[in-house]
């Protein structure tokens, strides 16, 4: 095989793989998943108020 011919093919899968990952993280059926991965910091925190306030009380 040719080393351009190669190096094509290696660019336009990387190109699909990347259109495809983009599609994926923006879809709908990911959202709630993405949602729910965003408040987890939001939810630790909240847990660690909750606790201290408990020891204080």
């Amino acid at each position: 095989m040719n080393p351009s011919l190669i190096h094509s093919l290696t660019t336009v899968i990387s190109f699909v793989l990347f259109i495809g990952i983009c599609w994926w993280a923006y879809s709908s059926h990911t959202k709630s998943r993405f949602d729910e991965a965003a408040r987890i910091p939001f939810d630790d925190e909240e847990a660690d108020i909750a606790a201290s306030d408990a020891n204080k009380g």
